[in-house]
């Protein structure tokens, strides 16, 4: 029999979500099925992920198709409406086991908004992943013009910290030396619970009573609203590793404004640099949109002189892409051609930042986990290349940095 195959879009908390959905399809005898876990960032995401359904369909005439995640949640319609899906499952739903033992309607898509709180999902491996994620957080309560995201998460819910600690433990007993926190909004962490707790305290807590743990690492943070434990961990925390990814999406204040963003040029900039002085050596990423509407030539070269002046190491970039019901696609649009000129130019700059980054590495040592044989990250999350050896995947291996690629390190076992 075949095995369920999982193909998944977007974000981390997606690729933590689709161990979940991967557990309830195995426990529901699925093994004959396809599950499209979906993206809604970007209209290419989605456009991706109708291809993959059609091209899943043709492949596997035979399976059950299953479409779920953000682009289901925000549209079922629209998914419901291709022959090739048997099934489409909402964002709470996809996370219910009974909605893969037929349960539920062809289309079972409820009203995100109304939740109000969100479960501990237990996942007892990850597929191909040398480390594992742990879904903290979810939804979002900020509505920044460009994002439709909010609505297919809805608003933001946190796991209790005691819940997140047995999954820790959990992880940890399985072998995985690197635990990931992700969420929507992960520095919203904490809002809505007792006591309110911040993301400091409950990477503090973590790493206090997981003492197993070797590596924790965080996903996308919003500068301003890194709290004071966490800038103190940053600083003195060994097992917090030294790689934050800030969501900065703009180097221009009008903009940044336009997108009703909660930081301003001065203080992403601040945020860096209080990271590198904490911790000297410090990776730091960062996303940036461009072409948002309005952004002329002069807004966009702030946004490009802002990798520099931030020294930043790499970079997702996002050409600006409209998003029905956002205030941003009612806004003047760029032109797409100058659009994807812009997001050309940012990425030249990400790359000429990433060679720099990993240049300046080379002579160091790096301790690396290995996530397939021949491959692995270190704790800056730099890709390392070195011979192929007897290492076994999930391991961690010291190893001296002797050589630099444009976008790859070269390691030496030590």
């Amino acid at each position: 029999m075949a095995a369920p195959e999982i193909l998944t879009f977007g974000c981390r908390l997606n690729a933590f979500e689709s161990e979940v959905i991967r557990g309830h399809a195995i426990a529901a005898g699925l093994d004959d099925a396809v599950i499209v876990n979906t993206c809604a960032v970007t209209a290419e995401a989605e456009r991706q992920a109708r291809q993959a359904i059609r091209r899943a369909r043709r492949e596997r005439p035979h399976a059950r198709l299953i479409v779920t995640g953000c682009a289901a949640q925000i549209d079922p319609a629209r998914y419901a409406a291709m022959a090739e899906v048997d099934l489409v499952l909402g964002n709470d739903e996809k996370l219910k086991p009974e909605s893969y033992r037929g349960e539920t309607a062809r289309v079972a898509v409820g009203d995100i908004m109304s939740l109000k709180e969100t479960a501990a999902h237990l996942v007892d491996g990850f597929e191909n992943r040398a480390r594992a994620f742990i879904e903290v957080q979810q939804g979002c309560d900020h509505r920044c013009t460009f994002c439709i995201i909010p609505f297919g998460r809805g608003n933001s819910r946190s796991v209790p910290v005691g819940e997140i600690v047995r999954q820790a433990h959990m992880l940890t007993e399985a072998g995985f030396r690197e635990l990931v926190l992700t969420g929507v909004d992960l520095t919203g962490f904490g809002a809505d619970l007792p006591g309110l707790p911040r993301l400091g305290q409950l990477c503090r807590r973590l790493l206090a009573l997981v003492p197993e743990l070797t590596r924790l690492r965080l996903s996308s943070l919003d500068p301003v609203e890194i709290d004071d434990e966490l800038w103190r961990l940053i600083a003195e925390e060994e097992r917090l590793l030294p790689h934050l990814h800030l969501s900065i999406q703009a180097g221009d204040d009008l903009i940044l404004k336009r997108m009703k963003r909660r930081h301003s040029r001065a203080q992403a900039l601040e945020a860096c640099a209080r990271a590198r002085s904490l911790h000297p050596g410090i990776a730091l990423g960062a996303d940036l949109i461009a072409g948002f509407p309005t952004e002329d030539e002069a807004m966009f070269a702030r946004t490009l002189a802002l990798v520099d002046e931030a020294g930043l190491d790499y970079l997702h970039v996002f050409p600006f892409s409209a998003r029905p019901g956002t205030p941003a696609a009612r806004m003047p649009q760029v032109p797409r051609a100058l659009v994807r000129e812009r997001a050309s130019r940012l990425r030249a700059a990400g790359s000429e930042a990433l060679a720099r980054s990993l240049a300046a590495r080379v002579g160091s040592i790096a301790q690396v986990l290995i996530e397939r044989s021949g491959f692995g990250r270190s704790e800056h999350y730099a890709p390392v290349r070195f011979a192929l050896d007897d290492s076994v995947a999930g391991s961690i291996r010291a190893m001296k940095l002797v050589g630099a690629d444009p976008d790859m390190l070269a390691g030496e076992p030590l």
